[in-house]
């Protein structure tokens, strides 16, 4: 393929791709140019589909380098390791919009590998990444029913902008990455400073607008340098099989199966329906490969058939009706806090730990402005959980997202570090899952952070709505609190996190190719009305309002501000001074350069006592002032007392004591605490003290 550049002005800065420039070998490359943020974006996909896959295998990368921060990786490795949480989270964004217009019966190998060179700061490379793999695979010969583009939009001061730089995403209002067909919005992710549904609802068309622009960039594309599709081996279940299933199980026989609240119940009449099948096609070897997924198939077109001509969800609900709702905190002895939310078969215990604000997690990536962490949110989803016997290998991609929405949703509820000077863990343990874990797990976690004191703003929840969708773009039901079934079957999985006055974060996937403004404003309403329903009905009457103290058990802090200029002395050479101050007191010190200081501890006449060493150690003493010390050396003229670790005063041999007294050793010994005064200057400049004068 020639060589050729292609560009077009976006939010005010120029987009240039190169095509046949490099990595040519792979199915679609392209080199994209975003101001100096450049990444390579490749998307390549096996000739036939692996044996026995039953599948879309789909990967997506987003690879940060640190040399293109102009930074070498930390550690003894020096090589970049496993993939951060940002890296991880890129790569879902890019996924989920991307998977849906893979045709539904492709399952060769596919993988979209996005390399970041360079980074400007002014152009985040996740936004490259993502226009990037888009281009790549509807350039490329892999079969692909796009193109699609996406745009983030951020918010300060009431005002959109555009594409963000990195600072203004990472500290204005609004995070939100919308990614679009020609038709339709196709995904939504957004972390929000309690924004109005409406206002938000305005910054997700204005991303589908600019969405058009890069579209019609890319048919460009397409039309002058796209390769032709390649043909691929079709795993769609033939018509006669499916014919042939009916016949065996009829549809209101299949009805009656999928027809139950309990999981494990509906699981069993779906097993027991495979089996009488897998013994009327025991002589067909061909279809028994594939029965798994035909009854599959049967079960989604029997759930998707009852919803959309019914209303009849599997589990007998109303379209809006949430499931059992149910809540506790304090469940959990010892720990900081602890709350549990129960939805149905959905159940997540919350524990929230409180630690020194030293405590925070370091983050080494590209983006300058973030260096650290101070509230973290994980979430874990063991395979008992869900029933099933797998053993625990770590948090894998689902895991760390869901994680982070249930962090997003929570942030912009936190006290400030001043008003709370805790770095802030919370764990997430999922004790039962039937669908949408992530949004319980916002439940829980707002509940779990006010038991264990944190004074957060407002009380935040989450709900998941879903969707079934007929043949006409008018066709369609809403689905509020979706299980796992009508996760598996629906169209859509859409997430929003909020308060009162407005939401926190949105994560929508879908499996369609694309959303009408309808249906987003529909489900934005519905997760609205379900969010007041948890937080009034369920949430509030377990914990309605932050406690007013930390548990019993988490660690207690002190701040005071210090002269900056003072924190050498604090701090003492080579740390003597403040090791002293933590060995006498058994606290924990920490200080910023502004000057901060936060005692931690649990005893509080420990912690009581370190201030008042710290504020000895950074105050110059004056005259009159009343000080409490340990003779630490006797001269013949006089004695040191040591106030504060490293702060020590001379008492002349003539201030110990009222009458003349010829050696110190006379009224002193080494240890000896005494009281003192300070009567100013003496006449080499030096603070005078004396014991005889205190009164």
């Amino acid at each position: 393929m020639a060589y050729k550049t292609y560009s077009m002005e976006l939010a005010g800065r120029t987009l240039s791709i190169d095509i046949g420039r490099v990595a040519k070998q792979a199915n679609g490359a392209a080199l994209m140019h975003y101001g100096d943020t450049t990444v390579l974006c490749t998307a390549t996909a096996s000739e036939k589909p692996r044996e026995g896959i039953d599948f879309f295998p789909l990967s997506v990368e987003f690879e940060e380098k640190m040399y293109s921060v102009g930074k070498i990786p930390g550690g003894f490795n020096k090589r970049e390791g496993k993939a951060s949480e940002n890296a991880v989270l890129t790569a879902r964004v890019i996924d989920r919009p991307m998977r849906p217009l893979f045709p539904k019966d492709y399952r060769n190998d596919c993988s979209l590998n996005n390399l970041v060179l360079s980074v400007d700061p002014e152009c985040r490379p996740e936004l490259v990444a993502m226009i990037g793999s888009a281009v790549a695979t509807s350039i490329s010969d892999i079969p692909f029913y796009g193109p699609c583009a996406t745009t983030q939009m951020g918010m300060v001061d009431g005002e959109f902008i555009v594409n963000p730089s990195q600072e203004v995403w990472d500290n204005g209002d609004l995070r939100l990455t919308v990614a679009s067909t020609a038709e339709k919005v196709i995904m939504i992710e957004a972390g929000a400073n309690e924004i109005p549904e409406d206002k938000m609802i305005e910054a997700i068309y204005k991303c589908h607008d600019v969405n058009q622009t890069i579209i019609a960039l890319i048919n460009q594309m397409v039309e002058e340098i796209g390769k032709p599709k390649h043909e691929y081996t079709s795993c769609a279940i033939p018509e006669e099989m499916f014919e042939e299933i009916k016949k065996i199980v009829p549809p209101d026989e299949m009805e009656e199966a999928v027809f139950s609240d309990d999981k494990q119940t509906r699981e069993e009449n779906v097993r027991q329906v495979t089996e009488k099948l897998a013994e009327a096609f025991a002589e067909k070897e061909d279809w028994l490969e594939i029965l798994d997924e035909a009854v599959y198939q049967y079960q989604k077109k029997t759930v998707r058939k009852m919803i959309l001509k019914d209303h009849k969800r599997p589990d007998g609900r109303e379209i809006t009706q949430i499931r059992p709702l149910a809540a506790e905190v304090d469940l959990i002895p010892r720990v900081h806090g602890s709350a549990m939310f129960t939805r149905g078969q959905t159940q997540i215990c919350n524990i929230t730990t409180l630690a020194p604000l030293s405590e925070k997690q370091r983050i080494d990536g590209l983006d300058a402005n973030k260096t650290e962490k101070r509230y973290m949110h994980h979430y874990n989803f063991p395979s008992y959980s869900v029933g099933e016997t797998k053993p625990s290998r770590g948090p894998g991609r689902r895991e760390i997202g869901h994680g982070a929405l249930a962090e997003k949703a929570l942030l912009p509820v936190l006290p400030s570090e001043e008003e709370f000077p805790y770095a802030i863990r919370s764990v997430s343990e999922t004790f039962e899952s039937n669908g949408s874990t992530s949004m319980a797990s916002t439940c829980a976690s707002c509940m779990s952070l006010m038991a264990a004191g944190v004074p957060i703003k407002k009380m935040v929840a989450g709900i998941s709505c879903g969707l079934v969708t007929g043949e006409t773009d008018d066709d369609f039901v809403l689905l509020t609190d979706i299980q796992g079934l009508e996760d598996f079957f629906g169209d859509m999985d859409f997430k929003v996190t909020g308060t009162e006055d407005g939401i926190t974060a949105i994560q929508m996937d879908i499996k369609i190719h694309g959303l009408t403004r309808p249906i987003v404003e529909g489900a934005i309403a519905r997760c609205r009305e379900a969010r007041m329903f948890i937080m009034d009905t369920c949430m509030k009457p377990a914990i309605s309002e932050p406690r007013e103290k930390v548990g019993q058990y988490a660690p207690k802090i002190i701040q005071i501000m210090i002269d900056p200029q003072k924190i050498g002395d604090v701090v003492g050479q080579r740390g003597k001074t403040i090791n002293a101050l933590i060995e006498r007191t058994g606290v924990k010190i920490d200080i910023n350069d502004e000057g901060q200081v936060s005692i931690c501890g649990e005893d509080e006449a420990m912690m009581n006592e370190a201030k008042r060493l710290i504020e000895i150690i950074t105050t110059d003493f004056h005259q009159g002032q009343i000080l409490e010390g340990d003779v630490v050396s006797i001269k013949e003229f006089g004695a040191f007392v040591e106030f504060a670790p490293g702060k020590e005063g001379m008492v002349h041999i003539s201030k110990i004591a009222k009458e003349r007294i010829n050696h110190v050793e006379d009224v002193l010994t080494l240890g000896d605490h005494v009281k003192v005064v300070c009567l100013g200057k003496d006449k080499m400049g030096r603070m005078s003290f004396s014991i005889k004068d205190v009164k």
